[in-house]
């Protein structure tokens, strides 16, 4: 079980497919040739066959598309601000939707503002692939990469051990073989919607259709299932009595039906619509 619950706090998700220009310079390809070709060698190159036609790649030759969080962040007195961001802000502007872009703006923003990370399998997977990629995209984030002399001197997103900067409900939850949960069973189990209509095999697909719009919304659900199974768990470690978990949930019913008013932002209606009933089921 996790230890602390930080005043500011960032339950985050993100969303990856084959990089294709990473895909030409490993397989020699020439510089022309299509995206969807080149991610189909990579699928091969990766083992696909016909019970799994899209394998999953390293993480290092993988794109990142999009970054979803819920931040949470507790002013004292009671007071508690919720949010909910993604990137790329516009999925039409080719210059959000640069991966240097995405990738500079969440690191950075992680290192001004030092919020306690969370995710679901992030330690081996999203917090991996932002890292191997802002490498490889020659991006800087020297406050997010500053680590402290002594661990109880700051925080470390490169101290699992001795850090709680970055905490994965997975490695708290999870076991080996049948005792692992995905995120959208163990959402599922809870009352909490998860996928709604996407899964992650789809996302590639998607993107090379130009349905990027509709991955960042993907993403934003994925955000929101991390952040309410966070909340359930940190009520289970006593971090919230009964009075103050109503009020955490009440503020995420506010957040979606808010943001769900606006233009393209629907799915945070049925995100909300379903856990209602899911929660009337499980009452």
């Amino acid at each position: 079980m996790f230890k602390s619950v930080n005043k500011d706090l960032w339950a985050f998700d993100a969303e990856w497919v084959p990089d294709p220009e990473a895909g030409k310079r490993l397989y020699l390809l020439p510089e022309d040739t299509p995206d969807a070709e080149v991610i189909q060698k990579m699928w091969e190159e990766g083992g696909a066959d016909e019970e799994n036609p899209m394998p999953y790649l390293k993480t290092t030759i993988c794109r990142v598309i999009s970054i979803a969080a819920v931040v949470r962040a507790d002013k004292g007195n009671g007071e508690v601000a919720l949010s909910l961001t993604a990137l790329p802000h516009d999925a039409a502007d080719p210059e959000h939707t640069s991966e240097t872009e995405i990738l500079s703006r969440f690191l950075n923003a992680v290192g001004e503002k030092k919020p306690q990370l969370v995710g679901f399998n992030s330690s081996k997977a999203d917090l991996k692939i932002l890292l191997q990629r802002a490498v490889a995209r020659g991006i800087q984030a020297a406050k997010f990469a500053k680590r402290p002399n002594k661990p109880w001197e700051g925080y470390d997103y490169f101290d699992a051990r001795n850090s709680e900067a970055h905490i994965d409900l997975i490695e708290i939850l999870g076991g080996y073989g049948k005792s692992n949960p995905s995120l959208n069973e163990m959402a599922t189990v809870c009352g909490v919607p998860g996928k709604l209509g996407v899964s992650g095999e789809e996302v590639a697909p998607m993107w090379l259709e130009g349905r990027l719009a509709e991955i960042v919304a993907y993403n934003e659900c994925d955000a929101l299932s991390t952040y309410l199974i966070w909340l359930r768990m940190a009520y289970f470690g006593g971090f919230f009595n009964n009075q103050q978990y109503i009020e955490e949930q009440e503020r995420v019913r506010n957040l979606l039906s808010t943001e769900g008013a606006l233009t393209g932002k629907e799915h945070l209606l049925s995100f909300l619509e379903r856990w209602e009933m899911w929660s009337q089921l499980n009452s």
